[in-house]
């Protein structure tokens, strides 16, 4: 393998134009093939059809054709917070029959004032055919708002859109934002910290300019990718891409530039210096990145279409830079050449280290001590994770719960309407013997109408077309995308409809609650698959680099330790100290993407270096020492900015990427500071050569064994320190 690295070495730093001009050509032909996807908001997309949900839209979009989706509600209230006159309501029909809709919009319902009159709501279908998915579709929300803003000027009335069109657009309008804050504060970061770190005007910019040609691509590539295989785009994948190419780009960028400065700083000419840097660095980053591919890439065994999509999105995200570390970024810096580190002057003189000198110095004294204290704390922030309590309630978690459609149903909910009044649960009854008798369907409605949980049965229809097929549509006591609805569906109302569903047909409860229940279940799945799938694959990489059965072991416990931390850091503070009743259900999956996925670069950065120190003769404690002092910096600087990008999602303004971003930069700060930086390495020195067994990874190098290592370096670090 290492052979293989030493020759890519010698041909980039010797023809940096070829790969350059290679790359350009590459950009250029993905751009110009790369179909236009548009993303989906709708999570019955996702699922596949063996669902309950699923099954019942299928029904009644066969026999009801003409049943429009939800589009928009619009509640009305008065402005002085009197209760509505008969005068008001017939204000209010004129508005709404004096809408010009536009072709997303189907039937005007009529004004149904709440029971205290406090407030009134308008409800307006979807047109046949439209999905509410489709950003043309969603825009109408704005032309729509826009209108009702003049149409109550003077009439002492005050409106709100909400339902689930205009939740669908404040969604896409908050992901817009959230992509633009999150990508500005990211490249502020990362400019600041290289800033800093290396003191050179073009490093400081490098990431920007060449994960700029690596996103160009990777986005081409990936949307060629999703109309091939006909994957949903979630648009909550552009923010997320952002974060992961410059974090990930960025972390693969120090790797190659700390062995390139080592090197020069050791004597080595500028392209010898290209070419060993890749030798030395190329294994190391190949096998990290192999590992977040594959970690991604084991997603496509997910039973949601959500995962499913995002997982080879960002599989091929990390690919494509992954390459490019190893070609575009060493190709880049050869054509630099001495202007790479302007204006620093300082950048050739030996860095004295002598902090991680100290560290490491201090780690191969104490490696017991240094184990025990890092496990220990991993240890301890995982208990909390026991205490993990999912929630469902997606209300607010894509949008800011500051956007319109969250003060209109809030408005509506506090003066007298129940909070499914906006996005009715439909049941669909199917036969499968004979037509359903409308005795059959009035029993079955009347049954549900008494369920726990149900406020009322707004309808009850057998199909024209179909008369084995009835639609029962119900109006639930809560948020249809509530915990609390999530529960009636699952608990109570299911297994009700199963109960009264007559001899020989069978009940299906659609609608969003309906959705999210089986999005539930699918999850569920999901974790007893996904994860034990991507352990073992990632297992046999390590062994693979490592030439060893013992280390992959205890790297993959200090990984599992790590995502077990992590959540419950999480845990720690959003349930116990802000007091939320619980943390969004799709955060595990997510902290196992990137802290999982991620952290184990830096173990494997970690590692690689200490058998690299162990080849020139070291003993198991002054290798973990060495180590330390040479992979420490790069592990800290890389985990600092990539926790950093991770962070800036914190203010995206929604609840899922507040909990998110912290999570995974809180995650992330964890493998580097305390499994890279002090479990790995103190393990790795209590083990010495059974960490290796039964390869011979730490034998001395071929060219090491007449140049028996003397104990200077660890004098020199002691004294530094």
């Amino acid at each position: 393998m290492t052979r293989v690295f030493r020759g890519l070495g010698h041909l980039v730093s010797r023809r940096p134009w070829w790969v350059l001009g290679a790359w350009v050509v590459f950009a250029v032909i993905v751009v110009a093939s790369a179909p236009t996807v548009a993303a989906t908001t709708d999570q019955a997309d996702f699922l596949p059809n063996k669902y309950d949900s699923i099954k019942g839209y299928e029904l009644l979009d066969d026999a009801f054709p003409q049943q429009q989706q939800a589009g928009v509600t619009i509640v009305f209230d008065r402005s002085d917070g009197a209760a509505l006159t008969a005068d008001d309501l017939t204000k209010i029909g004129g508005i709404a029959k004096g809408l010009k809709l536009g072709d997303a919009f189907g039937t005007v319902g009529e004004a149904t004032p709440s029971p205290s009159k406090q407030a009134a709501i308008v409800n307006i279908g979807l047109a046949d055919g439209v999905t509410g998915q489709d950003q043309k579709d969603l825009d109408q929300v704005k032309d729509l708002r826009d209108q009702l803003v003049g149409a109550v000027q003077g009439s002492g009335l005050e409106e709100g859109v909400t339902g689930s069109l205009a939740q669908g657009y404040d969604q896409t309008q908050s992901g817009k934002n959230a992509e633009a804050i999150v990508g500005i504060a990211t490249i502020l970061l990362i400019v600041i910290l290289l800033g800093i770190i290396f003191r050179s005007v073009l490093i400081a910019l490098m990431p920007l300019v060449l994960v700029g040609l690596v996103s160009t691509i990777a986005n081409g590539l990936i949307a060629v990718m999703e109309k091939t295989f006909d994957l949903n785009h979630d648009s909550s994948t552009s923010v997320i891409l952002i974060v992961v190419l410059f974090g990930i780009g960025t972390d693969y960028i120090l790797f190659f530039l700390f062995r390139y400065r080592e090197a020069r700083r050791d004597g080595e000419e500028h392209r010898p210096a290209v070419a060993l840097a890749i030798e030395r660095a190329g294994e190391a980053i190949a096998s990290a990145g192999g590992a977040v591919f594959v970690a991604f890439m084991t997603l496509v065994l997910s039973s949601l279409g959500i995962f499913r999509s995002i997982g080879p999105s960002l599989a091929i995200a990390v690919a494509v830079t992954l390459l490019a570390a190893l070609t575009l970024v060493p190709a880049t810096v050869t054509l630099l050449g001495r202007a790479l580190f302007w204006p620093s002057k300082k950048w050739r003189e030996p860095s004295r280290g002598s902090r991680f000198a100290a560290l490491g110095a201090s780690l191969g004294q104490h490696p017991v001590r240094y184990a025990s204290i890092s496990g220990g704390f991993l240890v301890v922030l995982s208990v909390f994770a026991l205490a993990f309590s999912p929630t469902f309630d997606l209300g607010d978690s894509n949008s800011s719960s500051d956007v319109e459609s969250a003060r209109a149903t809030s408005t509506m909910e506090a003066k007298g309407f129940s909070a499914g009044a906006t996005d009715p649960t439909p049941i669909v009854l199917h036969s499968d013997g004979g037509p359903l008798t409308d005795d059959q369907v009035k029993g079955f409605a009347g049954t549900i109408g008494k369920v726990d949980g149900v406020a009322q049965v707004t309808a009850s229809t057998v199909s024209p077309t179909d008369p084995s097929t009835a639609l029962v549509m119900t109006i639930l006591k809560y948020d249809s995308a509530s915990d609390e609805a999530l529960s009636t569906v699952k608990d109570t109302l299911r297994p009700a409809a199963d109960q009264a569903a007559p001899s020989g047909t069978r009940a299906y409860v659609a609608g969003t609650a309906g959705v999210f229940v089986d999005f539930q279940a699918a999850m569920n799945r999901d974790y007893s698959v996904v994860f034990p799938v991507a352990a073992v694959i990632i297992l046999l990489i390590l062994m693979l680099l490592l030439r060893s059965l013992v280390a992959p072991w205890y790297l993959m416990v200090s990984v599992g330790l790590g995502f077990a931390a992590t959540l419950g850091a999480a845990v720690l503070v959003f349930q116990q100290v802000k007091g939320d009743n619980g943390l969004i259900f799709l955060l595990p999956i997510y902290i196992y993407l990137f802290v999982v996925a991620l952290g184990t670069d830096y173990n494997i950065l970690m590692i690689a270096r200490l058998r690299e120190e162990t080849r020139l003769g070291r003993g198991p404690r002054e290798a973990a020492a060495q180590a330390v002092r040479h992979a420490g910096p790069t592990i800290a600087a890389a985990g600092v900015i990539l926790a950093g990008t991770f962070a800036s999602l914190m203010l995206a303004g929604n609840s899922l990427l507040l909990t998110m971003g912290f999570s995974v930069s809180f995650g992330i700060l964890i493998a580097a500071f305390v499994m890279a930086m002090f479990f790995t390495p103190s393990l790795t020195a209590l083990l010495g050569h059974a960490a290796w067994w039964p390869g011979h990874s730490d034998a001395v190098s071929a060219g090491h064994h007449d140049q028996p290592v003397t104990e200077q370096r660890s004098d020199e670090a002691v004294s530094e320190a």
